[in-house]
């Protein structure tokens, strides 16, 4: 996970409502009830940082408003970033920016 960046995918809506940080998948102007996906205060603001930064620009940001321990926190951060990516919520990025595919799965 080294040096990775990440890039979100356009398709996936990052909302905050009243007390509650949800990611919902869109597709095609109607959204997929069944992946609604709940984030926690410490996920919403992971989610906040990802865009074209490394993992350990995330973990570094995470790390200075968080107590919890440098390699604790590198752990959690690593973890979300892989659901991300398995979620399809987010896409290693190459060196311009792009997204290693042409297109998010």
């Amino acid at each position: 996970m080294a040096g990775k960046t990440y890039c979100k995918n356009p398709d996936m809506v990052y909302r905050k409502i009243a007390d509650e940080l949800i990611l919902v998948p869109v597709r095609k102007q109607s959204a997929d009830l069944n992946a609604i996906y709940l984030l926690n205060e410490t996920a919403g603001f992971i989610w906040e940082l990802i865009d074209q930064r490394s993992f350990e620009e995330i973990a570094r940001i995470v790390n200075g408003a968080y107590d919890g321990g440098l390699e604790t926190i590198q752990d959690d951060v690593r973890f979300f970033l892989e659901q991300l990516v398995q979620i399809g919520a987010v896409q290693e990025a190459i060196a311009d920016g792009r997204t290693s595919s042409t297109a998010f799965k």
